[in-house]
């Protein structure tokens, strides 16, 4: 059967084909859409051949389902048809809300509105005449399967957007009405992970994975930092990983902030810091040039010197571990400006990103840029000054303007 060449009564009857093979298999958990030469395929390499009559249009084997791109327009057209027949018909009868003739009539909402998303995962209708009937039943079981659903739809539309807004909306309503979901908010966050492996730079998953924080106890965030840890070293490329432990950490400093605090909550976080400000270190020198790395390590630095280093600029002068930190800073700075291969682009990024960490750091502590000077001196200086202006001249239009007044040197 080619595109168009579908009628009526032949659409609908596909409609019903594709619904029956979702109610007889409800633990479907992948779907896509696949060339109709691959069934063949598909089949020898599941080691069974189909003869159920709907084998040139659809594919199901272990749980995962196959759709031919030849049907899907027809298929799409009818799902929509059906799904707002059934939604007008619904809104007809909204008042009886009893009654097995409207159970039906929300059984057919559901069962059409479901196919329509399946193919088409952006039609807002369906998802909002979806929102309507469930937080009318306000029952767990039905939250719980409209996850699964929308599970399903991610497996082949991982970066829809109205999909992951959905399932904020699901998780709204079961935190509203039922106990705490801690085990649905840690199978979340392994989802977002899983999804993240197939799909780069899903920034909707990971906006998604930032949102549960808020809804995770002190215990989880604890456990998902030190589950995506391993995750973020093996994409230091990914922002949105070090984003999202970002979001983690400033979970960890909230109890502190508050006022009369557990002194074991602040060592706690300083433990979590001091550990995460090392192996940041560790990943920037094994892996030169990558931005992402010294984006996160902004944030460390920012936040250690706000919460964990005191007397910055007290008249006592500042503590021994504000100037450890400091002296371990430009310490790192002076390793990444050495440039042993002009050759290898890595070393210039590497020298630049540190570069214009240290600047950015010394626009928010003034008191750095004096200790700069007395460790590297009036050169190094210039090299760095120099480094930055080449690529981000409007970030040291007023440190050279200060450097040239002091040593009276034309840049």
């Amino acid at each position: 059967m080619g595109q168009g060449s579908c009628s009526q009564e032949e659409c609908f009857d596909l409609l019903n084909q594709f619904e029956h093979v979702l109610e007889s298999d409800p633990l479907i958990d992948e779907v896509g859409f696949i060339h109709p030469s691959q069934f063949t395929m598909l089949d020898k390499e599941a080691g069974s051949s189909s003869n159920d009559g709907t084998s040139a249009c659809f594919w199901n084997q272990d749980h995962k389902l196959g759709i031919s791109t030849d049907i899907l327009i027809q298929l799409c057209k009818a799902a929509k048809h059906a799904f707002l027949a059934a939604l007008n018909e619904y809104k007809r009868h909204e008042n009886i809300s009893s009654g097995v003739s409207f159970r039906s009539l929300v059984s057919k909402v559901m069962k059409h509105s479901q196919a329509v998303l399946l193919l088409s995962s952006d039609f807002g209708t369906a998802w909002n005449a979806r929102k309507m009937i469930l937080s009318k039943e306000n029952q767990l079981c039905g939250f719980t399967e409209e996850l699964r659903l929308s599970s399903l739809i991610l497996s082949n539309c991982p970066k829809s957007e109205p999909t992951w807004s959905h399932r904020r909306w699901i998780i709204k309503m079961i935190s509203q009405s039922f106990p705490k979901p801690q085990d649905i908010i840690t199978k979340e966050s392994e989802l977002v992970e899983s999804i993240g492996e197939r799909s780069k730079m899903n920034y909707r998953a990971w906006y998604h994975r930032c949102w549960l924080v808020s809804y995770m106890t002190i215990e989880q965030v604890l456990q998902e930092l030190n589950k995506s840890k391993s995750w973020a070293g093996l994409h230091v490329a990914d922002s949105s990983c070090f984003h999202y432990r970002r979001r983690l950490m400033l979970r960890v400093l909230e109890p502190i902030k508050v006022k009369g605090s557990n002194a074991n909550d602040k060592t706690e976080a300083h433990k979590i810091w001091r550990e995460e400000l090392d192996w940041n270190k560790e990943l920037v020198k094994r892996y030169l040039g990558r931005e992402a790395l010294w984006l996160h390590r902004r944030f460390l630095s920012l936040n250690w010197i706000m919460y964990f280093c005191r007397n910055l600029s007290s008249e006592a002068g500042q503590s021994e571990e504000t100037v450890i930190f400091f002296d371990n800073e430009i310490h790192l700075l002076e390793s990444s400006m050495t440039v042993p291969d002009n050759n290898f682009e890595d070393f210039q990024a590497q020298a630049l990103h540190a570069a214009v960490y240290m600047l950015w750091l010394t626009k928010h502590i003034p008191e750095l840029w004096r200790m700069l000077e007395e460790k590297l001196g009036t050169e190094k200086l210039k090299c760095l000054l120099n480094t930055v202006d080449q690529e981000r001249p409007s970030l040291v239009l007023h440190q050279i303007d200060t450097f040239a007044a002091k040593h009276n040197n034309d840049y």
